[in-house]
Formats: C-alpha cells, structure tokens, sequence
C-alpha cells in the first residue's frame, strides 16, 4: 500500500509560510536587537545634550560663582526638564551638594547614586545607577564658568523604565507588522500555490513525474523515429529510433538535443512546417544515403505554433513490410480462388451423385483428376522450390476463377533458392505481374497468359506475357511510379512499383514490351543462387 503524498499547494504553503517566518523572525531579531540600541543611544545623546544644555547657562553658572542658591535655578531646571520630558535634572556645586531637584525637599543634600565624582573632576559622561527617583540613565556635565573654572555639575536623568518602555512599544509595532507580514505571506503562498496547479493542470508533482517517465518510455519504444523542435528551432526530443537512424546515416557522433535543426540535418523540412503550419505526410526524405519516409506535422497549442515534430522509419524497412504485405495478399487471394474452385467441384460431384448419373460422375472425377495431376505434375516437375510450385498453381486456379486461360513454361529446371526471403520476393514479383495481366485480359476478347521461366547461368528470368488491353501509349513512362495507375479506383498504383524497387533492390532489370496482340510482356532477369543438392 502506497504512502499517502502531500498535495502541492500544501507543501508550497507549507514552505512559504517557514520561509516568511524564519525571515520576519530573523529580522525582527535583528531590528529589536539594533533599535532598543538606537533608542538607548538617542536618550542618552538627549539627556547629554540637556545636561550640556544647562551646564552653560548664564544663570547656573553665576548661582554656583556666588555660592548661593535660590529658587532661580529650581525654577530654571524645572522647566528645562518640563520641556525636555525628562525624568530629573539635578545642579550641584564641587561637594555634590544639590541646588535643584524634582523633590524641593531634597534640594540641600548630597546627590544619591554615587557615580557623580568623576564630573566634579571635570569629565562628562553617561551612567547608569540607583538614585531617589529609581533607576536611571543619567549625563553628567561640568560646570565651568568665564574663568575656566569648576563650579559645579549638573546631572541629567532618564527613567530606565521609560526607556524600556520605548523599546517594548517599539518590538510590539516589530511584532504587528511581523504578523500582518505573516498573513500576507500565507494568503500569497495559498494565490501561488492555487496558480502553479492550474498551470499544471491540477496535477500533483509526482503524478507529473509518473507521465514525464511514461512520455520517454512510449517514445524510446516506439519503432519510428521521432524528433521534434520547439518554435525557435531547436531540437528537444530525439527517440531511441531516431538516433539509431542517425547512426546508420554517420550522424551519431553528434548529441542533438539543444541543437538548431538546420545545423544538425540539413535540408530538413521541419522549419517549413513550422512556418507554413501544414503537415507533410508521407514524404521521401535522404539523410547522408539513408532513404527515410517522414510524416511532419506542427504542433499547434491555442491556435499557436509551439514546434512541429517529425516521425519516420527507414525506408527499406516500409519497403520490406509492404513485400509482406503484398505476399500475403498473393497468398491469400490464391487460397480463395482454389478454395472457390474446389467447391464448384463438390458442387458438380454432388449433383450428379442426387441425380445417379454415375457413369458421367466417373467420367468426371477421372478427367477432374487427370487434369489436375498434369497441372500439378507439369509444375512440380521443373519447379522445385516448393513454396513458388504451389503458389503457381493456385494462380492457375486464380485465372481460372477470372475465366483466363493460364499455361506456365519452363524452359530449364527451377532448383530451389539459396536464400528463403528470395524465394518469398520472387512470389511477390510474379504475383503482382500475373494479378496485373489476368485484370488486362478480363477485358479482352482474348483471355489467355503465359508465364515463362528459365535458369541459366546464374540469372533467372521470368516473363509474364498477356493478350489483354494492354498500357495506354504515353504512360509507359509513369507506369512505374508510386501511386501513378490507368485503372480507376483507391490504392492503385503500388503492385508495379514495387515490382521495380524489388528487382532494382536484388540487382536485376525489368523490362516491359507491346506485344503482337496488343498486350504487354514484362521480363524480369535476377541473380539466382539456387541451393541445396541442385546447387552446383
């Protein structure tokens, strides 16, 4: 039992959200860390202006020439400190006696803390201590007067509780703005996930995986090659079949994925189709001597053209199928007709057995076997390939089904070929030339056909001779084409042709004449290699 896979919108919500957390939680470390140093810097660089402030005031400097404190300097520094929203501001002459204070009842008495003697040395500095007013940070100036004298010091405080206080404030709107960061951040991966899965069409990523492995294993098993580009003409698929092309062509040394097209096969047709957005179906195509037969077609998203793919196979491999094919269409036709004819026979045989003309019946089966065992006996006796001797004879039985007279003439002995795919090409040559001089004397007053055979020499050679209509003048030329035929219908045209291409492919010549009657003769001439114990 698989394990239960998280979908992904939830794993990128998941992963945002740590990403946006562990990023506000870093930078709110950060920022908490510098700002309460900022604030504590800033109140520390106010008290220390305010004590300066007041240390070089006309009026405290003079109280602390004379010697004399009145309310004059209470009052001043109550009002500074009103002001400047402080928490105390204390002037004390060199004893450290205070002459102002929040606290007027403590004005007269030595200053609390015990951090003030450096200023009554004449330094100036920021502390932090315990006084009479709690915890504070506190400045500290010297007093000095027109003479370049000490007179006195004076003490600026700040509540370390309002200081804590600004820091505190100051990590809560850190803190809100962390959150609302947060709830963005959950809404934008809850949007991004929500988009990237309708872009992938609501598939989960593994599921994407399982089609992409799927995809490379249809096409590295396919038989056909396969290569496609994408609109700038670039290749980015090439099947397993493909390449071994390409090997076969000398091109294999080259990887040609991520290469433009014209670079890699010249003359292709593949940027044709992407420009015109047409398909080209069953094209003959040369890849350095390798005969290809290509289908290309684009690939059209959204009525847009996204790149165009091409399939193709070897085209001595289509040739060597359509053989077989063709073979087993010979074959089959061949056992239907014998199969046709023997029941007209047991038809006849039965007639006369429900009618009791015996005698006729006898008469009948004896010339029905007489006949049969010289057809048969005069094709076996110099036709020795087995396969060649009973496909003629079933052609015999063919022609006479199309009421047209077939004799076949050996002038030598047929020993059995070498090669058994010989035999099954030779089969195909005959048949296609015997189905098409049976078709032409159909429609002649003279149905007759002879087929000739003869070895000698290593050459074989075989001729079909018809009295039939024979090839209109002027298409002797074009009779030999692919798809190019004089008789009407669908798939014509391919019997002829590959007739040809056979013969040319084993090294022979065919040659085709207007006989006296009208009709056609072809002559096929082949290198035979016969074998077994007719092999000399």
């Amino acid at each position: 039992m698989s394990k239960p896979r998280m979908k992904l919108s939830t794993i990128i919500m998941i992963f945002v959200c740590l990403v946006v957390l562990l990023s506000l939680l870093i930078t709110d470390l950060l920022i908490t860390r510098s700002t309460g140093s900022d604030i504590e810097n800033q109140l520390e660089e106010k008290a220390g202006i305010v004590s300066k402030t007041v240390a070089q005031s006309r009026l405290v400097q003079q109280e602390l020439e004379n010697g004399e404190a009145d309310m004059d300097i209470q009052e001043y520094t109550m009002s500074v400190q009103e002001a400047s929203d402080v928490l105390f501001i204390v002037v004390m002459d060199m004893n450290g006696i205070r002459l102002s204070h929040p606290n007027q009842s403590l004005i007269g008495k030595p200053f609390q803390g015990g951090d003030e003697q450096r200023v009554l040395e004449g330094k100036t500095y920021v502390s932090k201590s315990e006084g009479t007013l709690g915890q504070s940070l506190r400045a500290f100036a010297p007093v000095i007067n027109r003479k370049g004298e000490q007179v006195g010091a004076v003490s600026v405080g700040i509540s370390l509780e309002a200081v804590e206080e600004s820091i505190h404030q100051n990590q809560r709107q850190i803190l809100i703005g962390s959150i609302i960061g947060v709830l963005i951040g959950i809404a934008g991966a809850f949007l991004l996930a929500w988009y990237i899965k309708r872009s992938l069409f609501g598939l989960e990523p593994y599921a994407i995986a399982r089609i992409h492995e799927e995809r490379n294993q249809m096409l590295h098993s396919v038989r056909e090659g396969i290569i496609a580009i994408d609109r700038d003409g670039v290749i980015v698929i090439v099947n397993e079949s493909a390449r071994r092309i390409f090997r076969k062509a000398g091109l294999g040394a080259k990887e040609p994925i991520g290469m433009v097209i014209h670079d890699f096969l010249p003359g292709t047709s593949l940027e044709r189709v992407l420009s015109t957005k047409e398909g080209e179906l069953d094209e003959e195509q040369v890849i350095n001597g390798v005969a290809i037969i290509t289908n290309r077609v684009p690939l059209i998203v959204q009525e847009e053209v996204i790149g165009a793919i091409a399939t193709f196979r070897d085209k001595t491999e289509v040739n060597r199928l359509a053989e077989e094919l063709t073979g087993v269409k010979l074959y089959a036709d061949t056992l239907r007709a014998q199969s046709h004819e023997f029941m007209n026979q047991l038809h006849v045989l039965l007639g006369l057995i429900e009618m009791r003309e015996y005698e006729q019946l006898k008469e009948f089966i004896g010339t029905l076997v007489e006949h049969q065992a010289h057809e048969v006996g005069h094709v076996t006796k110099y036709i020795k390939d087995s396969a060649l001797a009973g496909f003629l004879i079933g052609k015999i039985s063919y022609a006479r089904e199309a009421q047209v007279g077939m004799t076949i003439e050996c002038q030598t002995e047929i020993p059995p070929s070498k090669d058994p795919a010989f035999s099954h090409k030779l089969i195909t040559i005959l048949g296609n030339l015997i189905d098409n001089a049976i078709e032409s004397s159909e429609n002649s007053g003279r149905k007759r056909i002879r087929v000739f055979l003869s070895y000698i020499d290593g050459l074989l050679e075989a001729a079909v001779e018809d009295q039939g209509t024979g090839i209109p003048r002027g298409a002797e030329n074009k009779i030999l084409e692919k798809g190019f035929s004089t008789k009407e219908g669908f798939h014509r045209g391919f019997g002829l042709f590959l007739v040809n291409k056979t013969v040319e492919e084993e090294g022979g010549t065919l040659e085709m004449e207007r006989n006296d009657s009208g009709g056609m003769t072809f002559t096929v001439l082949l290198p035979y290699e016969p074998g077994g114990k007719y092999h000399d």
